[in-house]
Formats: structure tokens, sequence, C-alpha cells
């Protein structure tokens, strides 16, 4: 069992992004989580828990923030994604990081701190999609999910693997306003 922690999207925009995401029927990132931003990867979420107080602790502390999604972008012709503008999300990160405390190579693994790059998925390799797809995707997104909203950060969602490669919400932890 694992878990990692989330922005969402506004629910219309969620939405509107899994509607997008659906048109592809070999794109099974629809089974295994709703639209989202990682905020802080599965590496030290551990089963006993313990790093949930600390996480709790660190939201009560840090301010709502904006957040701007982008237009589409890819790493290589893998995975298709929505970009993101927010200083306020890497400081999320690092404080979320720093209270957790996965060890280096864990965060090397989950490309946290220095190599942590805030995104929205919409497809890739990895769940089903063909290269041609995501290409496809690519080209078609710009249209679809434009206009880009910003939207103000006020909570984190932090979600649970119920079964493998299948994540829902498991609590909402509010920031300070």
């Amino acid at each position: 069992m694992q878990y990692f922690i989330g922005i969402v999207p506004p629910d219309e925009y969620k939405e509107q992004i899994a509607s997008f995401r659906n048109r592809w029927d070999s794109n099974r990132l629809r089974d295994v989580v709703e639209p989202h931003i990682t905020v802080k990867a599965q590496g030290g979420l551990t089963k006993d828990m313990r790093w949930l107080k600390k996480v709790r602790e660190v939201c009560s502390s840090v301010q709502g923030f904006q957040l701007t999604l982008t237009e589409p972008a890819t790493f290589g012709t893998t995975v298709i994604f929505l970009g993101v503008q927010s200083k306020g999300i890497y400081d999320l990160h690092k404080r979320l990081v720093d209270a957790v405390s996965p060890s280096p190579e864990v965060i090397k693994h989950y490309f946290e701190l220095d190599n942590f790059h805030p995104h929205l998925t919409l497809g890739q390799t990895h769940w089903g999609m063909k290269e041609s797809e995501i290409e496809e995707m690519s080209f078609t997104s710009r249209n679809a999910l434009a206009p880009f909203p910003t939207f103000h950060v006020t909570y984190v969602r932090v979600y649970k693997e119920i079964e493998q490669n299948k994540y829902v919400p498991f609590e909402d932890i509010q920031l300070t306003m």
C-alpha cells in the first residue's frame, strides 16, 4: 500500500481533463487516479502513517498560493502533460520532502527536490498509449484544454493505493488561508 500527495485542479477543469484523456481507449491512466499534480511522491510515505502528522503540520504553516496550468509538453515521446507555473508549489514540495525525510536514493528515484518538475499527466506509454497517440494527444490538447486556468490552491489531497496501480482520495489537508 502506497500513498502520494497531490493538488487537484478545480472540479470543472478536472472533468474536462478526464473527458479529454478518455478519448483514447488505450489510456489506462483513468483507471489509476484522477487528474492531479503530484507535489510529494510515494517515497517516505510509509504504511505506518507516521508521516501524516508531519504533513498536516507543514500544510498548516503554508499559505495557499496561485497555480497556473500551461500548454502541454512532453517527456520525450512517452509522456504528455500540462505544465505548471507556481512559486508556491516548489516551496510546498521542499517542505513536505524535508518533513518526511526520505533517503537521498529515494529522493533521486522519485525525481524530488532539484529534479522536481510539477506537471499534470494526460497520458503515457507506461499506461498503455502508443507514442503516436502521445503525439496526437499533444496536438489536440492545445485546443481541447485551452484556456489553461489559474487557480488558488487551498488544500492538498493524500491519495492511497487500494490495489496495485489504483489510487483513491484518502484525505484532504487544508493549507493556511
